[in-house]
């Protein structure tokens, strides 16, 4: 048996179906994605962060071996861990680096996670891409899967890209750049686009390019 399905998804996915012929037959084809959530705060980044070219497997086995050394992961108890529990856990220097930045950056005050809620998407990314280790990718899935925003495009996204190609038919698989000029007609509601993509990068029956 599958993964629910997100029923949230499916109001936003009908409208942009009536506007998009290749959306209406690759929900017809695919169904809804499944559904999922983002943690808020420093644990939703630091998944994030640690997802960051690796596999999901791979993700998922080193935060289960953070969470049985550190069963809250706050900033302060993050920054209580050694390098080699770090190490044991599977954290690559760089990111080990990377969080442990993000941990200081967060109780120094330099990120503010609570006032995000107050600003505007591109605010939004824009402050959090002052931390070290987060560049506009990782902000947009923050604000996408844990913030919840409507109307987000991780364009850079190799995996959007190569489901943008197969659904659309074309010829080569659009860059970032060009991703996001594809999804100008999916305002506002590219966050749905966006989860649509995902789920049918993984479906076996959006034909192969």
């Amino acid at each position: 048996m599958g993964k629910p399905v997100d029923p949230t998804l499916a109001e936003p996915l009908a409208i942009l179906a009536e506007r998009d012929r290749d959306i209406a037959q690759a929900v017809d084809l695919c169904g809804l994605p499944p559904r999922r959530r983002g943690a808020l705060g420093f644990p939703g980044l630091l998944k994030i962060i640690v997802s960051q070219q690796v596999s999901t497997a791979s993700a998922a086995a080193i935060l289960r071996k953070l969470r049985e050394t550190l069963p809250r992961t706050t900033p302060q108890a993050f920054l209580s861990l050694g390098e080699a529990e770090l190490k044991a856990a599977g954290f690559s220097r760089a990111k080990m680096h990377y969080c442990r930045a993000l941990a200081e950056d967060i109780l120094a005050g330099h990120i503010k996670l609570y006032d995000l809620h107050e600003m505007a998407d591109d605010a939004a990314v824009s402050h959090l891409s002052t931390a070290q280790g987060i560049g506009r990718w990782t902000a947009e899935i923050y604000l996408l899967f844990s913030l919840r925003r409507p109307d987000i495009m991780p364009a850079g996204d190799l995996a959007l890209q190569t489901a943008a190609q197969r659904m659309k038919g074309l010829d080569a698989r659009p860059n970032e750049k060009a991703l996001r000029a594809l999804a100008e007609a999916w305002r506002p509601y590219r966050s749905a686009a966006a989860r649509f993509l995902w789920h049918a990068y993984r479906h076996p029956g959006l034909p192969e390019v």
